[in-house]
C-alpha cells in the first residue's frame, strides 16, 4: 500500500508539472518536434516489460489500452491549436486542467482499488500502458490539426515537416 501511496503522490506531482509546461507552452509557437517527442521520450518506460514483475497478461494490456484511448478523447478535444502572428500556438483552455484532474483523480481511485487485486510490479505495467494508451492517439490527433493549420498557413498540401 505504501507503493500505491508513493506513486500517487508522483502522479500529483507530475499532473502539476504538466499543468505549468501546457500553460508556458501555450505563449510560444508549436513545432512537430514539441507535439512528437514527449510519446518517443516515455517509450523508454517499456523496458520496465524486460523485467518478468511488470509483465501482464494480453487481456490486460487490452483493458489498459482500451481506458487510455477513452480518456485521450478527452485530451484531443481540449487541445486545439490557432493561428497568431502567423504561427501556430496551442490554446489555453481551462477545461483541459479540469480534465487532468480528473483523469488524475480517477486513475488514484481505480490503482487504489485494483492495488489489492493485482501485483503492484503488474498494476504499474497496466498503468504505463493506460498512459501510453492515451499519450499516443493525443499526440497523433494534435499532429494531424497541427499540419492542417500549417498547410493552411503555408498554402500548400505537400509541405515537409520533419
Amino acid at each position: 500500500m505504501n507503493m500505491v501511496i508513493a506513486s500517487s503522490i508522483a502522479a500529483i506531482g507530475m499532473a502539476v508539472l504538466v499543468i505549468f509546461i501546457r500553460i508556458k507552452a501555450a505563449k510560444k509557437p508549436v513545432t512537430v518536434k514539441k507535439i512528437i517527442l514527449p510519446p518517443i521520450f516515455m517509450s523508454t518506460g517499456a523496458l520496465m516489460f524486460l523485467f518478468p514483475k511488470f509483465r501482464v497478461t494480453p487481456m490486460e494490456i487490452l483493458e489498459a489500452l482500451s481506458v487510455g484511448m477513452l480518456f485521450s478523447i478527452l485530451l484531443i478535444k481540449t487541445s486545439t491549436f490557432e493561428i497568431r502572428d502567423d504561427e501556430i500556438y496551442l490554446k489555453r483552455s481551462k477545461a483541459f486542467i479540469f480534465i487532468l484532474i480528473g483523469l488524475l483523480i480517477i486513475r488514484i481511485i481505480i490503482k487504489s482499488i485494483l492495488s489489492s487485486q493485482i501485483d503492484y510490479g503488474q498494476l504499474s505495467g497496466m498503468f504505463w500502458i493506460l498512459a501510453y494508451g492515451m499519450i499516443v492517439p493525443w499526440r497523433v490527433a494534435m499532429y494531424v490539426n497541427y499540419k492542417k493549420l500549417y498547410n493552411q498557413l503555408n498554402g500548400s498540401t505537400n509541405t515537409k515537416m520533419i
